[in-house]
């Protein structure tokens, strides 16, 4: 049998997988190194074990103690299950920009998590980073981890994932993308590949609002470069001590919007499901394709799992508000129609009332409204089935032969998503704008909306 004795044993030796669909533009071999496979679901429980396992070893985490440090909530996913395994507390800060899933599990594994303020200086002592500073003078026999300068973090890819990579590829790597943050991964997975092959070209991919790509091009730390972004787990505000920056030979800035739509790419096309730093990297390499050559084989690393971004990435809602999602909407048909008034008829009407609306505005169906409620609906189809069996139905009132009232549906609605209303038996929806009206769409104005 082969059993692990914890779970901390299962860290590493993650697959790599080849990308087919997604990168079929690009002239080379693209191998993504697939890091949710750790038992934390991200590349951080490799450098946050190490980290703890160091700091035990120099006698700065002792028994009992409590682990703080500030996380965007993967390392921290890390420090907790090494936390669970060796008996230590938890105590977390991170910023409001972090997704709620992220914090959520944190405190599933017995973590105290603390939100900060994310527009707000590094020395600011609000900031997700001061607050953890300040826990660690206050908290009794604790340790503040500090993965960013830290040298642990980048240790821990220069002993494991550098490695793995070479092996997995056979030595033929060429490239290797990370979209970069504490700068541990880069650095030290770049460090082990370049000492194999200093031809191996080490690109890190940036966030606009990020000052690592001009600082890794000038030297200097220009502060108007940064600003807010959405993005989560890449790019800083400042350059953590575990960049060593010959390493790297490119940095590539990557708009939230790209990494985002990338994202959602890679789980469409290739079915790996992957979290928002992984859609930058890859979008990242996509910007780059000119330099690419067809005997290159290039290896991304995708960080953590999507799970984490199911209300940011993965939501239509949130990304359309963001101006993300480049999807027509139920608001798109429904303002394509120039204010067109909507037909209605009343219970009290007759069968040849409808008839005569449907025929003089050319429309199939009709809503039917009672002191400005929906009650029911009459559309061209039922009516005419029912006139071949019995043509004086055209006198009796319309709430004898009215069918139930059309569904109502948001009008941030893609439209995609209205086949699950719109069918044989129902050939409309309703919506509602922000003055309280109604409107109708039918299956006519969906065919026309994709069609253009």
């Amino acid at each position: 049998m082969h059993i692990y004795n914890n779970i901390l044993e299962t860290i590493g030796n993650t697959p790599m997988v080849k990308l087919n669909k997604v990168t079929a533009s690009l002239p080379c071999t693209v191998l993504a190194k697939v890091e949710f496979f750790n038992p934390g679901n991200s590349i951080k429980d490799r450098m946050a074990v190490k980290m703890v396992e160091v700091a035990e070893q120099n006698g700065w985490l002792k028994p009992g103690g409590t682990i703080i440090e500030g996380t965007s909530g993967n390392t921290g996913m890390g420090l907790a299950l090494a936390a669970v395994i060796k008996g230590y507390k938890c105590i977390f800060t991170t910023t409001d920009k972090q997704s709620k899933e992220k914090m959520d599990i944190l405190k599933a594994l017995g973590a105290e998590v603390i939100v900060c303020p994310t527009n707000v200086e590094p020395e600011d002592p609000r900031s997700y980073y001061s607050v953890s500073k300040r826990l660690a003078k206050e908290v009794p026999n604790s340790w503040y981890v500090n993965q960013y300068d830290n040298l642990a973090n980048r240790d821990a890819h220069y002993e494991q994932t550098g490695p793995e990579i070479w092996e997995q590829t056979s030595g033929k790597v060429t490239h290797l993308v990370v979209a970069t943050g504490t700068g541990g991964t880069v650095t030290g997975t770049g460090k082990y590949l370049k000492e194999k092959n200093p031809a191996i070209k080490v690109w890190a991919i940036d966030s606009y609002g990020s000052l690592l790509k001009k600082y890794f091009e000038t030297g200097e730390l220009d502060m108007s470069e940064v600003y807010p972004y959405i993005t989560e787990g890449i790019g800083e505000d400042f350059v953590p001590q575990n960049y060593d920056m010959s390493v790297i030979d490119h940095f590539e800035k990557v708009t939230d919007k790209d990494g985002a739509v990338m994202a959602r790419r890679i789980a469409k096309e290739e079915g790996i499901f992957v979290g928002y730093s992984a859609g930058s990297a890859l979008a990242g390499l996509m910007q780059l394709k000119a330099q690419l050559k067809p005997e290159d084989v290039v290896v991304v690393v995708f960080h953590d799992h999507g799970s984490r971004y199911v209300g940011k990435v993965y939501n239509d809602q949130w990304m359309m508000e963001r101006g993300f999602l480049d999807v027509k909407t139920v608001k798109d048909v429904v303002n394509a129609r120039a204010g067109q008034p909507l037909v209605t008829i009343k219970p009290d009407e007759k069968v040849s009332d409808a008839i005569a609306k449907m025929r003089k505005f050319d429309i199939e169906h009709i809503p039917v409204l009672q002191q400005d409620e929906v009650v029911g609906s009459v559309s061209e189809n039922s009516l005419f089935l029912r006139l071949i069996d019995d043509a004086q139905i055209k006198d009796a009132t319309i709430k004898t032969m009215m069918q139930p009232a059309f569904p109502l549906v948001s009008l941030d609605m893609p439209i995609e998503k209205l086949s699950a209303y719109i069918n044989k038996e129902n050939g409309a929806v309703l919506t509602k704008d922000d003055s309280g009206n109604f409107h109708i769409v039918t299956k006519y104005d969906i065919i026309q909306a994709l069609g253009n």
